[in-house]
């Protein structure tokens, strides 16, 4: 019998280079551990739930302020996209509004990512990507009555404008106001989100959720910026703190 010769060449696995770079890989993924274990840095995050589910909120906490529809996202490919199954849409109305008031009825669209291994979802690339275009951009700042008069939130403001027929082209124009709850502070846009998540070394879990406002749902006259605003932090000054008090994780960046 004639023994093969089987040459390095046919052996990749033996090449110098591939030797040099599992080398490589093998000390990088050592020192990953060790920086782990030795400085209690996370670079791998644990899922972090909700401390209770959003379609389970307290609705009398949101009042003056009631929900009148819960709407679901029935395509399973847009759920895909949007990268989660803990969200709500609810129409609510402002019932110290007068009825005219354009303003009164606003959709509020709340996301929460346990895992924040993806990118944030932005309205400024949903709506585009559904036909609308950006008619004026703004960040804004929100300082609502009552009880939580005292606190202040950044947000950020836009107005698109379509001219396609459907439920979300009332009059022409949508203004929508978003702000991130990020790990214990909030953030204004995608890239706040990703320093703050980005900061969070030491924390075993990290999580953000989007909470969006969507004014002019319906055709007719839609609200200005200053009608969106006003009605807009009034209901986010119910609404957040309630997702702070029973949603929202606690303590998520611990270890």
């Amino acid at each position: 019998m004639v023994e093969s010769q089987v040459t390095s060449s046919e052996r990749p696995y033996m090449q110098p280079a591939f030797l040099i770079c599992a080398g490589i890989l093998a000390v990088s993924g050592i020192g990953l551990s060790a920086l782990e274990a030795g400085l209690g840095v996370y670079l791998k995050k644990e899922p972090l739930p909700l401390r209770r589910p959003l379609d389970q909120m307290d609705q009398s906490a949101l009042a003056p302020f009631r929900i009148v529809s819960r709407l679901r996202i029935e395509n399973p490919d847009v759920i895909k996209s949007l990268g989660t199954s803990e969200y709500v849409q609810w129409v609510l109305e402002d019932t110290q509004a007068d009825e005219a008031y354009p303003a009164r009825s606003v959709m509020a669209f709340i996301t929460y990512y346990g895992l924040p291994d993806r990118v944030p979802h932005v309205p400024e690339e949903c709506y585009l990507g559904g036909g609308f275009e950006c008619l004026a951009t703004d960040q804004v700042m929100l300082m609502p009555d009552g009880p939580e008069g005292s606190r202040k939130w950044v947000a950020r403001y836009l107005v698109f404008g379509s001219n396609q027929a459907g439920p979300l082209a009332g009059g022409g124009h949508v203004p929508v106001l978003y702000l991130f709850r990020v790990n214990d502070g909030y953030a204004a846009g995608r890239e706040e989100v990703r320093v703050a998540l980005n900061r969070n070394l030491l924390g075993r879990h990290s999580y953000f959720s989007k909470v969006e406002l969507v004014f002019n749902r319906n055709t007719g006259t839609p609200p200005d910026k200053a009608q969106a605003i006003r009605t807009g932090q009034r209901l986010l000054g119910v609404l957040l703190p309630v997702l702070e008090r029973d949603h929202w994780p606690q303590e998520q960046t611990s270890r």
